[in-house]
């Protein structure tokens, strides 16, 4: 049961102290699943992210559904899932009971401005750990920089598919299921059929 607890209070105040989406979520889930020992590795993270991406619903949710039920079941499942939710659910009722007065303050304008670099170094963060992942199958140790191991095939893909998604058809851009779809069958091309 302390399993239980303890992921649904490291989820709630997940879900109270970030800002910016489930990106910026990432260094936070890392950090805590590290401290106590859901994942094993920091590169163990950037597989759950891909995971919780390639199924439906925000991406915060999944990530906490995934790593609930990991480490405690379907129990676990829920409390975590429980603990990301119940934070927003808070905030948006207290909107909702007090109407915009609260965000009009000069008190939370100041803060939601304060919190803008904050959420655009976050989301960096975890943009440059996902490149340097994918490009030399190791996490980002700033004080270990090391090009061994550099995959070109994924510098392929993600060259071929960002130049495919600026292509506009009819004044649209691409779906992104298109993309996904694409990045997998390219993916299997290289890894299954190339190889490595």
């Amino acid at each position: 049961m302390k399993i239980v607890w303890n992921l649904f209070w490291n989820f709630f105040l997940i879900g109270l102290f970030t800002f910016g989406g489930g990106y910026a979520m990432i260094p936070m889930i890392e950090e805590v699943a590290l401290r106590e020992t859901w994942i094993s590795s920091g590169t163990d993270i950037y597989g759950w992210v891909g995971i919780a991406e390639g199924t439906p619903g925000p991406f915060a949710v999944n990530i906490a559904t995934l790593l609930g039920y990991q480490n405690a079941g379907f129990i676990g499942a829920f409390f975590a899932t429980l603990g990301v939710i119940l934070p927003s659910w808070i905030i948006l009722v207290l909107i909702a009971a007090f109407g915009k007065k609260i965000l009009e303050t000069k008190y939370a304008t100041a803060a939601l401005k304060g919190l803008r670099p904050v959420v655009i170094g976050l989301i960096s963060v975890v943009v440059i750990g996902l490149i340097y992942q994918n490009l030399f199958q190791t996490s980002l140790d700033l004080w270990n920089l090391s090009i061994k191991g550099f995959d070109y095939f994924s510098l392929i893909i993600g060259i071929v598919v960002f130049g495919v998604s600026l292509i506009k058809i009819k004044q649209k851009s691409l779906s992104p299921i298109f993309l996904i779809i694409l990045s997998g069958l390219l993916g299997i091309l290289f890894y299954q059929v190339v190889g490595i």
